[in-house]
């Protein structure tokens, strides 16, 4: 081991945040590689020079610096992805949403507004990144009925969600992190609403310039609908009617079965009669039997809704209890192709018994020659017809052995499992309510009721894992790192005098203004995460020298961490819109750039009023 000058310590730790920041900032250099590149270089350095404590201890050991990844805000992040990830997946936010799509057929604008409100709303105590994956399609579909691009709805839904994360201790992994740092620091912890006042201030503020200014900025660009659908085609399904479907006593309304939206009904057997349309005067009854042609996703979205439309057949009938016995929903939708030569060329579904040959069922027959007037048990398959098959995952995914179909693997999407969202919501709202009373720490809250969703079924294991970004994990275990590399050495107090040193005899309400803008421009450059570690014992050393409340400061950090507008890579839900608004990394600077200077402003104003630094 060697000896080296405090100095030099502080300008080495400089030199690979610096270099973080720059890795970060390159797309072309993973996040977990530059994170492990991080942690590898602290372990290295301070291994062989390290920074001694009064009993010629090393303070910087390799158990100091990867405590990272026990860290309990980092364990409450991801319990909580897990969380958000068991709603997603019973689909218990599903009927708001379209509730919320029904609604905007008669007053769009209004319901947009609305459901960017409700987008603040919620992501003030549930993760962002599920609540702007729900609401992508929504505001992709009242986005459609206004003639309205998606451009011009995907960066303001991103935005909201990060502004309404940022007004409750969970709303942001932000906010944990910081809360984690400072009791780490010697500070009294954080309340769920203490910082909620400001935390509004500045949510309005962005949400009027969100409301009216971004749409007069943003460049309209293709949306979704203006391009190919790649589920635009319809299949052929069959509905059985049961004695407890919602169809029974179901009359045509114009043609249309009201339970039926987005189906166009082909032909009705009512008591072994075929009935085709106009369907006047017809009142469906149990036993009846319902030929529609509808989409991949309205079949999906009927299905997730109103799972009893399908109770006659057998995955349907087992759905609950195989998400019990199985520890969580297993059943996939997918598409598969009958091949050229197969066994199926010429048969029927029924002649072929494929249910029983592949513990699959066929949901829907679709064939680009010709739409069917016949039940899909008569239908005799070709060559080139392609199936829409749902079952267990096991089952779906051993297709790929089977010579008779091509299993389009890229099709393979996870049915929800709406009989368990009551289960969900109940967890989800139950973790909110220890978190806010403080009852108990958010961590155990969080970590107890990611147990409770896989242990009663609302996902299973794998899904729980899926829920876990390893990019965040590895990002936050090496921000940690950098954090207690900057406070051990000094730095964070050496880069507090220096700001000080700066301003000269700038008063607090100064420092602080400046503060919040340096937080803001390196949290767009590096992440919201990181350098929310990083400037919170800064933030307690500045408020230390200038004889102020550290929470000011702090708090200052909580906002300015959470601007995470300028770029894409600066946030999880901006990335989410890339795509689906089809932005380019200039609209990001264009659209967020003076929402930063907005909120900086609101802040520098509000702030020092607000907590008597005036």
């Amino acid at each position: 081991m060697f000896a080296l000058d405090p100095a030099v310590h502080i300008w080495v730790t400089y030199a690979i945040i610096a270099g973080a920041i720059i890795a970060y900032s390159m797309e072309k250099i993973p996040l977990e590689l530059t994170s492990i590149g991080v942690l590898a270089l602290l372990l290295l350095f301070f291994y062989f020079f390290p920074v001694a404590d009064d009993s010629g201890g090393n303070v910087l050991s390799a158990r100091r610096l990867l405590a990272g990844f026990s860290d309990p805000a980092l364990v409450a992040i991801v319990a909580l992805l897990v969380i958000g990830q068991g709603l997603v997946q019973t689909g218990a936010l599903d009927n708001l949403a379209q509730k919320l799509v029904d609604a905007g057929v008669r007053r769009p604008t209004l319901v947009i507004v609305s459901g960017l409100l409700c987008v603040l709303l919620t992501s003030a105590v549930l993760n962002n990144t599920p609540v702007v994956v729900i609401f992508i399609p929504i505001m992709s579909a009242l986005g459609d009925r206004l003639g309205r691009p998606a451009s011009s709805l995907m960066m303001p839904l991103s935005f909201v969600a990060i502004l309404g994360g940022m007004t409750t201790l969970i709303g942001s992994s932000t906010n944990l992190l910081v809360a984690g740092e400072l009791a780490r620091l010697g500070e009294p912890e954080l309340g769920f609403f203490e910082f909620t006042v400001p935390g509004l201030v500045l949510a309005s503020v962005g949400l009027l310039y969100i409301l009216f200014i971004i749409p007069k900025i943003l460049p309209e660009r293709a949306s979704l609908s203006a391009q190919p659908a790649s589920d635009g085609k319809q299949f052929i399904a069959q509905i059985e009617v049961t004695p407890n479907s919602p169809l029974v006593g179901e009359k045509a309304v114009a043609g249309m079965f009201p339970t039926l939206p987005g189906m166009t009904v082909r032909m009705v057997q009512c008591d072994g009669e075929m009935v085709l349309p106009p369907f006047e005067d017809i009142t469906l009854s149990a036993g009846d039997v319902v030929i529609v042609a509808a989409t991949r996703k309205t079949l999906t979205e009927a299905l997730s809704r109103m799972p009893m439309l399908l109770e006659s057949v057998p995955l349907a009938a087992e759905q609950e209890s195989a998400a019990m016995e199985e520890g969580g929903n297993e059943q996939i939708l997918a598409e598969a192709v009958v091949a050229p030569a197969s066994r199926m060329d010429g048969r029927t579904l029924e002649q072929i018994g494929f249910y029983h040959q592949t513990h699959c069922i066929v949901l829907g027959v679709q064939r680009r020659s010709r739409m069917f007037r016949s039940k899909m048990n008569e239908i005799r398959l070709e060559a080139g017809d392609v199936l829409l098959i749902a079952g267990h995952r096991r089952d779906v995914l051993g297709l790929r052995a089977n010579k008779d179909v091509l299993l389009m693997e890229w099709s393979t999407h996870e049915l929800p499992t709406p009989a368990l969202a009551f289960r969900a919501i109940a967890i989800f709202l139950g973790v909110v309510g220890f978190a806010a009373s403080a009852i108990v720490p958010i961590a155990i809250t969080a970590v107890a009721g990611a147990g409770l969703m896989i242990a009663l079924g609302c996902l299973n294991i794998r899904q729980a894992a899926r829920a876990i970004d390893r990019r965040v994990v590895m990002m936050i275990a090496a921000a940690l790192a950098m954090g207690a590399a900057l406070q051990e050495t000094g730095g964070a107090a050496w880069l507090a005098h220096g700001l000080v040193a700066v301003l000269g005899n700038a008063s607090a309400p100064v420092l602080l203004s400046a503060f919040f803008l340096l937080v803001t421009a390196l949290t767009n450059v590096l992440s919201n995460n990181a350098t929310a570690v990083l400037f919170t014992p800064i933030a307690v050393s500045m408020a230390h020298e200038l004889g102020v409340d550290p929470r000011v400061f702090v708090y200052a950090v909580i906002f300015a961490a959470n601007c995470s507008f300028a770029t894409p890579m600066s946030y999880q839900t901006n990335l989410l819109v890339m795509g689906p608004g089809h932005y380019r990394f200039s609209d990001y600077m264009r659209a967020g750039a003076p929402l930063i200077v907005v909120l900086w402003a609101a802040y520098s104003l509000f702030a020092p009023w607000y907590y008597g630094l005036m």
